[in-house]
């Protein structure tokens, strides 16, 4: 597979929607999330991250331009014990319950299809890392429309194993801007991962369009020892 400059896929798409990035530092010492945002209806745009325990959560910038919380409010980052859990919505939660129970990260999406926001019908896009003893190997899904159709949900899982320093993958909600909104196509996109987190952030940021961005969260995870740095970035301050 091509590896991709994710400074152009950003740059060159006006409207990816939202976004999760996992990988491996390129010293190979890190486990790497990045998760963005971005909004083109005023309900969308107001919001911001805010730290909740070991993860994130979406809160309301302004409480009073707050119209419909159910797809816009929600724990993107999840902690369970040496698993992360990074999603666009609320299945952070069903994740995490499903895989407290002993299913796995795709039995425990099986309850859940794409966004009933029709007619996007937007992807429900999901990451998992896994850290133990020195180890790390992190999955990507994504429940999809059948080509634009509500009436069938098409489920895909990617899992890598022992991924390679310097590499990640990049999947993203949208192709591109439209009415109604593309879904993403296609396997995760391979990308490179750098080893400073202060530099990834501010590259992310710096080429996602500046009138659609509204947040971003990275964070990068020693592998040996499970402790992690965080990022947030919100446009609205």
């Amino acid at each position: 597979m091509e590896k991709l400059s994710l400074e152009q896929e950003l740059k060159n798409n006006a409207y990816p929607g939202r976004g999760i990035v996992v990988g491996k530092s390129q010293d190979g010492t890190k486990a790497v999330i990045a998760y963005f945002i971005m909004g083109r209806s005023v309900n969308s745009r107001n919001r911001i991250f805010v730290e909740e325990g070991e993860g994130i959560r979406t809160q309301a910038f302004d409480p009073a331009k707050l119209e419909d919380p159910s797809l816009v409010i929600y724990a993107p980052v999840r902690v369970l014990g040496n698993k992360t859990i990074v999603t666009n919505g609320d299945q952070t939660d069903t994740i995490y319950e499903g895989m407290d129970k002993q299913l796995t990260f795709e039995q425990s999406l099986r309850s859940r299809e794409f966004e009933p926001d029709g007619p996007n019908f937007t992807p429900r896009i999901s990451g998992i890392l896994h850290i133990e003893n020195g180890k790390y190997n992190y999955a990507m899904s994504i429940l999809k429309s059948n080509n634009g159709s509500p009436e069938g949900c098409n489920r895909y899982t990617f899992a890598y194993e022992n991924p390679a320093a310097g590499e990640g993958h990049f999947i993203h909600t949208y192709m591109h801007d439209g009415n109604p909104l593309p879904s993403f196509e296609g396997e995760p996109k391979l990308v490179s991962i750098p080893n400073n987190m202060e530099e990834f952030a501010g590259m992310l940021w710096e080429s996602l369009n500046a009138e659609n961005k509204v947040s971003l969260f990275v964070r990068f995870i020693d592998i040996a020892t499970g402790k992690y740095e965080t990022k947030i970035i919100n446009k609205n301050q």
